[in-house]
């Protein structure tokens, strides 16, 4: 029961915050909303973090294991132009070092759980899981890249992610998934799917309407 109310509240909170951005943001109130971006994300990461949860040693090193992972890959393209192509972070996406937000890093790592555990909903295949999952996670990106200069969260040199971008989303994204099947940790299924699909609203809504 404390569990159900935990991912209740999380669910609930998750939505009424990106709701009032989609919102705002279709009134005009778009510099106000998106600078912050921040304050969304470590909301999010908080309540994912206590509602999922991420509550043992396994999960803890595994969660670490994407942020570092995610975060490393992000300093290697900003800093050196390899992986992703050239591009550089904007004002939007909160505190950096090295150039790169230390949230791309948490969010690498909240969208492995999250995308996996709705997969693994579905069926108990490796493969599929594994496969989809990473499928999921560089579908929502394919729709942030388009609306990521609008909102100032990065930009492309040429204002356009090369398909070297994609690739190696998915191939971090395939690698990322192998290691949480690997590792079989569960979490909340409803969360998952609530947070994956108010992110992709989000930016689908936005994709139509701005980019």
């Amino acid at each position: 029961m404390i569990r159900k109310n935990k991912s209740t509240i999380a669910i609930s909170i998750i939505w009424v915050f990106h709701i009032a951005a989609i919102l705002g943001v279709s009134l005009g109130y778009q510099d106000w909303f998106i600078t912050k971006t921040p304050l969304n994300l470590s909301l999010s990461l908080f309540l994912f973090l206590w509602a999922f949860p991420i509550d043992d040693i396994k999960k803890i090193v595994v969660f670490l294991f994407f942020f570092i992972g995610g975060f490393f890959a992000e300093w290697l393209g900003v800093n050196y132009g390899i992986l992703f192509g050239e591009y550089a972070y904007g004002a939007n996406f909160g505190i950096k070092i090295g150039g790169v937000p230390l949230l791309i890093g948490a969010y690498w790592a909240l969208l492995t759980f999250v995308t996996g555990n709705m997969i693994s909903h579905f069926t108990k295949s490796g493969w599929i899981q594994i496969i989809a999952g990473a499928t999921l996670m560089v579908l929502l990106d394919y729709f942030m890249e388009h609306l990521a200069p609008v909102f100032d969260y990065w930009t492309f040199a040429g204002n356009e992610a090369p398909v070297e971008n994609y690739i190696t989303w998915f191939s971090i994204a395939l690698l990322f998934q192998l290691v949480l099947f690997l590792s079989k940790i569960k979490g909340d299924v409803k969360l998952s799917f609530h947070y994956y699909g108010v992110q992709l609203l989000f930016f689908v809504f936005f994709y139509f309407t701005l980019s």
